[in-house]
């Protein structure tokens, strides 16, 4: 038995320690970037909070919150410059995967320069990176534990990671009460992608007994939980159970990585006259996929399918997905038979963990002509 394992970002998860952020953060710095997305961390409370355990701690703080839902080269460039005027030797992600995302990609290009042609690169570890405290107020991404970050390069029409050791956060801070304000529709894309890693870090030729234990761990808590979360039940139970699965998922990323459908979603940022959320791509492509890579993988799959109810795979992912309203064709988005084209040719990564054994142009079209509609 082999088994690799990296996880170097502490983890404190716990309901009620977002007040924990200042005294954290301070351990790592004393001039902060926070970076955020436009409206929801300030319109639901978040940023304040967050700000007043900062300034309590005697942290200097610094806002940037013009990240995209899809964040942008030359946004992480325009917070770098805000963060270099101000000498911030840290840096905070407070949202979603977006937010994540953005201010780990902050941190890098404050050490390797532009962002821009970092995109779709695996960087070399610096003697000095720029620590980063992430902050998930969505259960999704699981950005707050893994070692990229996707960000869209405009001036090439890429959508794609920045990879590397560098991008872990120093310290992923989960609170699972900030899961209260996620609005319905935000609930099922983030966590679709959460069951996404679920089933991708159990059928990727990487994983190994630990992700499958943290695959099958998260499965279950998403087969009971996640339609509920949708359905707007905001107990205890179900907010600490969807963090806790966005965070097993974060940990199959970083460890086993994901599989084909993550490739294809992210390449459909190639089409920039259409807007499509991760989780939402993740989710049009995934009958396809798995009509298409169910004969690699049979026992594992199946599996899948009896953790989340089943009576297999397909069926019970189509009924979640069903239910948290995510279930839509591609040409729901806008997309049209030209531009699978654009988004197959602009396939990106490793492929080779998919465990399809022959990932090839035909597989990915095949894959894109049936999610279609």
């Amino acid at each position: 038995m082999i088994i690799d394992l990296s996880i170097p970002t502490t983890v404190r998860f716990g309901r009620g320690r977002l007040a924990e952020l200042g005294a954290i953060t301070a351990e790592r710095g004393r001039d902060a970037l926070l970076v955020c997305g436009r409206t929801s961390a300030r319109r639901h409370g978040h940023l304040a909070a967050a700000l007043s355990s900062l300034t309590d701690a005697g942290v200097r703080v610094t806002v940037f919150d013009e990240v995209s839902p899809d964040p942008r080269a030359h946004e992480i460039d325009a917070a770098v410059a805000q963060a270099r005027a101000a000498g911030c030797d840290v840096v905070v992600g407070l949202g979603g995967g977006s937010a994540l995302d953005a201010a780990k990609a902050v941190a890098v290009s404050l050490r390797h320069g532009p962002c821009g042609p970092l995109v779709g690169r695996t960087l070399e570890r610096v003697a000095d990176p720029v620590p980063v405290v992430a902050v998930p107020t969505t259960a999704g991404s699981g950005a707050e534990v893994t070692k990229g970050a996707i960000i869209t390069d405009t001036d090439r029409d890429l959508k794609a990671g920045i990879r590397g050791d560098d991008l872990f956060p120093a310290v992923a801070l989960i609170d699972p009460a900030l899961l209260r304000s996620v609005p319905a529709r935000v609930a099922a894309e983030s966590g679709f992608d959460a069951l996404a890693h679920a089933v991708e870090g159990y059928v990727a030729r990487r994983s190994n007994v630990m992700t499958r234990h943290h695959a099958e761990w998260a499965l279950g808590l998403l087969g009971r939980h996640l339609p509920r979360a949708v359905a707007g039940d905001l107990s205890d139970e179900v907010l600490d159970d969807m963090a806790l699965a966005a965070l097993l998922g974060g940990l199959n990323v970083a460890n086993a990585s994901t599989c084909l459908p993550h490739r294809v979603q992210q390449a459909m940022g190639a089409v920039p006259r259409l807007c499509i959320s991760h989780g939402r791509g993740l989710a049009a492509v995934y009958p396809a996929w798995l009509d298409l890579t169910y004969a690699h993988a049979p026992a594992a799959f199946d599996r899948i399918g009896e953790l989340l109810g089943g009576p297999d795979a397909g069926l019970a992912l189509g009924r979640i997905m069903e239910s948290t309203g995510v279930r839509e064709g591609l040409d729901a988005h806008g997309f049209t038979a030209a531009d699978l084209e654009t988004v197959a040719a602009s396939v990106v990564g490793n492929t080779a963990n998919d465990p399809n054994p022959s990932v090839d142009d035909t597989a990915v079209k095949a894959i894109l002509e049936g999610s279609l509609v």
